[in-house]
């Protein structure tokens, strides 16, 4: 920190005194607020923003030492010298132990003065750099942007968190919308190249005559309609990652020019013969079986190892029906602010067609039917009526566990709905498997408003 930037926080009910050291610590460059008593400084440090506090030992409404626990309350990392004649140089050392940084007595000796001020300053500075780097810190291993309590999701956080800052290859498996690009994402931002390019490629979205190019790039003239040298993917992921998705869609070809650059680091854009080093951490995911392919011979063992070194393996949203929930209130917030509605929540029997439905599609598909139900939601919750026909006639899921903050009515209503569809709607045998009368069954039916 330049001193000409400081600002200082003066807190002295002398104004001679006060306006004399007013007089050269703007000098020196430094902005000053001035306070007349210990109250009025505690009250500016509560309002506003110094990088060090000058306080005097003795005023006449709050001194010093009354002062002091009351700023340090409000800025613990704020250093706070204290102004104290001679003879009161024990009280300064007792204010020292309750925070203070330093003091300095009357008369002041204004070159002391500067050496003391520099020091605490060069502290203050430090521990605000060291506040900030803990912040950074505290929010790399977050992981805020994937969103899990259950203890699927845990074990994969777990592995998240040793895996990023390392520079291993990673490969991501799971069903499609599981959330691979979003965990790919994830270890990137939270490694040494954050700072580097992200750059992705789906390998299933292009021919393969196209595919080779994005991967290396090419010369002008390598084929008809190369106009232009072009840079391939690798080439634009130096010093940063490279998140090659649907991997086991590539050609057993491509996949030995990959395997290449994976041990040597290098190789030749399309149609050209300068050889290109690159430094570059591969990312790969895929819903396909890769050890399955290996022994049909439709992916390369050695290329499978060197992708394999830290396996990531994302839970279909049915194995874990707790995170459903958040995911809900998740989406429904994003979409609400999006679509400018004044949607206060979801009630209970929405809520549980939602955990109890398979997901077929996963967190891709619970974000489209949350879209569509903030959307089509006329009122100040979205009810079953906004959900898909599919999903509302799909029975519920056996043996979900009823989640936190469940009704009692809205569990009895599942399990009724549940028992009828068991028995296919009939009402004698479902009210035996009960334990209630037909009566009572056809009374709830009622009440619920169910279909058997």
């Amino acid at each position: 920190m330049s001193k000409n930037k400081a600002h200082i926080l003066l807190v002295d009910d002398d104004l001679a005194h006060r306006t004399m050291l007013r007089a050269h610590l703007s000098a020196d460059g430094y902005e000053v607020t001035e306070a007349d008593d210990g109250d009025v400084g505690v009250h500016l440090v509560a309002e506003r923003e110094f990088d060090l506090v000058l306080l005097d030992l003795k005023m006449k409404r709050m001194g010093g030492m009354e002062a002091l626990p009351l700023i340090k309350e409000k800025k613990p990392s704020l250093p706070v010298l204290i102004i104290t004649a001679f003879s009161s140089v024990e009280s300064a050392v007792e204010a020292m132990k309750k925070g203070a940084f330093d003091y300095v007595t009357k008369p002041i000796d204004l070159g002391e003065l500067q050496i003391v001020m520099a020091r605490a300053l060069h502290f203050e500075k430090l521990q605000k750099e060291n506040d900030q780097l803990k912040e950074r810190i505290g929010e790399r291993y977050k992981f805020s942007s994937i969103i899990g309590q259950s203890e699927a999701m845990q074990k994969v956080f777990g592995t998240l968190c040793m895996v990023a800052p390392a520079d291993a290859t990673v490969l991501i498996t799971g069903a499609s919308g599981t959330g691979k690009e979003l965990i790919a994402n994830a270890v990137h931002q939270n490694s040494p190249r954050s700072e580097g390019p992200f750059i992705k490629l789906n390998c299933a979205a292009l021919h393969e005559n196209l595919l080779e190019s994005e991967l290396f790039g090419h010369e002008k003239g390598a084929f008809t309609g190369a106009s232009d040298q072009r840079k391939g993917r690798f080439e634009l992921a130096h010093n940063g990652t490279l998140f090659l998705d649907e991997i086991g869609d590539l050609s057993l070809p491509t996949q030995a020019k990959i395997l290449r650059v994976l041990q040597e680091g290098e190789f030749e854009r399309l149609g050209g013969t300068e050889t290109i080093k690159v430094d570059v951490r591969l990312l790969a995911a895929t819903h396909k079986n890769l050890a399955k392919m290996v022994e049909t011979n439709e992916f390369r063992q050695d290329l499978f190892f060197r992708l394999n070194v830290v396996p990531i393996e994302l839970p279909s949203l049915k194995d874990r029906p707790e995170d459903v929930p958040l995911l809900v209130q998740h989406f429904l917030e994003l979409y609400r602010e999006k679509n400018r509605k004044n949607i206060r929540g979801i009630d209970n029997a929405a809520m549980d067609r939602l955990v109890g439905y398979s997901w077929p599609g996963n967190i891709r598909e619970l974000e489209n039917t949350m879209e569509r139900a903030v959307i089509l939601c006329l009122g100040e919750q979205i009810t079953e009526q906004e959900l898909p026909v599919a999903m509302r006639n799909e029975p519920a899921a056996p043996g979900t566990v009823p989640r936190a903050g469940t009704t009692l009515k809205a569990m009895e209503r599942q399990l009724i709905q549940l028992t009828l569809q068991q028995t296919e709607g009939n009402r004698t045998k479902a009210a035996e498997l009960l334990g209630i009368t037909r009566q009572t069954l056809q009374n709830k039916i009622k009440e619920y408003e169910l279909t058997s």
